[in-house]
This record gives C-alpha cells, sequence and structure tokens, in this order.
C-alpha cells in the first residue's frame, strides 16, 4: 500500500508557530490532501474502515463526512462510505487538519457576526485579532470568542485550536473568515478551498503606482531562507514553493499610493503581502515587508509628517479581506458575503483623497 500525503497549506510545519505566524493573510487552507493505493492482494472492505486503519488521527465519522462532502475519489469519481475497495484501486482524500488538541479557553470576546446558520458562521474579524492559538497567542483569540459564541457544538468542545476553521486571515488583516460548525460542513468547505473555488476579494493600499490598471503575479510561496518571518516569491515554473497566482485591479490612483483590488486564485501564505511586496508594490505600513517607511512621493517634511500620521491613524498594514463566495454544504446554492472598510482603513484612504485633492499646497516648502 502505497500513502502520499500532500499538505495544501502555506506552513511547511501545519502545528504550533510563532506569535505572529499563528494567522496568516490569504487564508491558508487548513487541510491535507492523500493519495492512496490499494495492494494487489487486498480483500473487499469498506472505503471508511480500509482508511481508518490507514490514516492517523483520523476517525470513521470524519471519514463519513468527507465522503457526504464528494471529497474521497476512488480512480477519479467520487465514493461513499460503503464502497467496497478492491486491489489496485487509486483513492484521493480531502481531509480538514485533524484536531490539534490544546487547552482553548472559551472567552465572551465579541464578535462582528455577518451570517449564521445551523451548518456556518461568518465572521468579520477586526484588525489585531489572532485566528487561532499558538506559541505567545494562548487567549483573546478568534477560536477562544468561538468557542464560547459556539459552546454546546462537538467541534468546538475537543479543545481543538483550529475548531471549525478551513482557513485564516493575517493577525493584522480585518476581513471576513468562514467557519464551519460540525464536521459535514467542514469537509465541504474544505474541498472548495482544496480545489480552489472559494471566491475571495481583497482590497489592499500599497505603495506606488501602477503603469496598467489590472495584471496577474504568478509566482510560486516559500518560507524565506533568510528570514522565517517572511516568505518568498520563487518562479511558478520552479520546484521551489507552492503555486500562487494573485488578480489585481487598479481601485484608486492616489499618486504616491494605490488602492487594489486583490482575487486570489490559490491561498498560500502571506501570498498578498508576498506579491505585491515582489512587483515592486509593498502593503501600506506592512513592516515585514518593507512598506512601514516612505517609498514613494517628496523630501518635503510636511509629506513625511502626513504619511507617519497615516501610519499612526492605521498601525498595521493596509489589507481587508471583503468578500467571499462560496457554495452552502446544505442549500447546495451559491451565497455571497461583503463586509465595509473598518474605520482606521477608511480613515486612511480618506487622508489620502484629501491629500491628492490638496497635494499641491501640502508640497509647497518646508
Amino acid at each position: 500500500m502505497r500513502d502520499e500525503r500532500t499538505f495544501d497549506i502555506g506552513n511547511e510545519n501545519p502545528g504550533p508557530q510563532l506569535a505572529d505566524e499563528t494567522t496568516e493573510e490569504t487564508s491558508d487552507e487548513l487541510f491535507e490532501h492523500f493519495n492512496i493505493v490499494a495492494d494487489r492482494g487486498q480483500g473487499m472492505l469498506r472505503l471508511d474502515k480500509f482508511l481508518a486503519t490507514r490514516l492517523e488521527n483520523t476517525s470513521r465519522n470524519r471519514i463519513q463526512a468527507a465522503a457526504d462532502a464528494g471529497n474521497i475519489l476512488v480512480n477519479g469519481r467520487a465514493a461513499k462510505s460503503s464502497y467496497k475497495v478492491k486491489p489496485l484501486d487509486r483513492i484521493s482524500i480531502v481531509l480538514p487538519y485533524p484536531p490539534h488538541e490544546l487547552e482553548i479557553i472559551a472567552e465572551d470576546i465579541p464578535l462582528d457576526i455577518v451570517y449564521e446558520d445551523d451548518d456556518l458562521i461568518v465572521v468579520n474579524k477586526e484588525a489585531g485579532m489572532v485566528v487561532h492559538p499558538g506559541h505567545g497567542n494562548y487567549t483573546g483569540t478568534l477560536v477562544n470568542a468561538l468557542t464560547f459564541h459556539l459552546q454546546g457544538l462537538p467541534l468546538f468542545e475537543a479543545g481543538d485550536m483550529r475548531a471549525g476553521l478551513v482557513h485564516r486571515i493575517d493577525k493584522n488583516t480585518s476581513g471576513l473568515l468562514v467557519v464551519a460548525k460540525h464536521e459535514r460542513a467542514h469537509a465541504f468547505l474544505a474541498r472548495q478551498f482544496y480545489e480552489h473555488t472559494i471566491k475571495r476579494i481583497y482590497h489592499a493600499l500599497v505603495w506606488g503606482n501602477f503603469d496598467e490598471d489590472t495584471g496577474t503575479i504568478e509566482g510560486n510561496i516559500a518560507r524565506s531562507t533568510t528570514d522565517r518571518m517572511r516568505m518568498a516569491v520563487y518562479p511558478p515554473d520552479g520546484q521551489i514553493g507552492k503555486r500562487a497566482v494573485t488578480h489585481y485591479r487598479v481601485l484608486r490612483r492616489f499618486g504616491y499610493v494605490t488602492l487594489v483590488e486583490c482575487r486570489l486564485e490559490t491561498g498560500r501564505t502571506h501570498q498578498i503581502r508576498a506579491h505585491m511586496e515582489s512587483i515592486g508594490h509593498p502593503l501600506f505600513n506592512d513592516e515585514r515587508y518593507g512598506g512601514d517607511r516612505i517609498l514613494k512621493g517628496t523630501t518635503f517634511s510636511k509629506y513625511k509628517q502626513f504619511v507617519e500620521n497615516c501610519f499612526a491613524l492605521m498601525p498595521r498594514h493596509g489589507l481587508h479581506a471583503l468578500s467571499l463566495g462560496f457554495v452552502h454544504p446544505t442549500t447546495r446554492k451559491e451565497v455571497y458575503f461583503e463586509s465595509e472598510y473598518p474605520a482606521d482603513f477608511a480613515a486612511c484612504i480618506a487622508k489620502w483623497e484629501s491629500y491628492t485633492a490638496s497635494r499641491a499646497g501640502i508640497e509647497t516648502g518646508e
């Protein structure tokens, strides 16, 4: 029996990480993909039993939920749990990561809930909130808040640090996240993230002006070899990193900075931040990718003070997960959610709009 496991997540190590690495800007997908080929002498055995004996930390309940969501393929076709495995069957399965045990403290933290039903919850996360616990962030996270809000649900009682999560966004990125309430919804949503059918749009304030109104950035993403807190971009046809594609469209030009819409085709660690930095447009006030200093503009002291005021107004990188669209696990209909800009992001953009309108006046001498 041959078992090949590939992790479709931006991090090489899916376990606990450094404090600032516990959540990722571009919705790291929290699932894994297995490929298994049955032995030549394999006897007839139910698919769920077959997989339960071959996958670690995977109960038959999780496997059955994956099958119900269409996440198990045998020889290229979706199979039910009751399917009888035959010799040399090629089995492919997508599963959310198994529970990672940690003492989760349920905390009554206010949540901005955009939508909620029996299957899932869509949350508009504020900047500054870590998504799930990790080294240095064991309380005050979104999972702590969800564990309190959804107490009583089995998925949130086992002390799983990723309870219900199928993707995540950076600590200092604001915006929308979808969280599953049970195993079936979890598996169904994970499949969509794995197949890149989830529709995600981000708005980013970046340094510099663009020659074109639209464009696509293609470049594999992997952890930097010189700075483990950063991701690096590598050639798209190379062997290093995971495939990453970001489509962007200019929304507003402010001369020295630009507001762009980013549509993700993939969801890698720091994808937008790393991709934008790789083409010379780091996110505004992104300290990790060099956007926390003046990269474009004049040498006038008033301009320097203006930028510093913008940094103080929005003391984090300028990125907001604006919208999220996916097929609902029960109705099987496409749903779409959109969020407003948070106050700091909106205020920073308004300040740049005002500056652009009165630039001549601001730049008249010391």
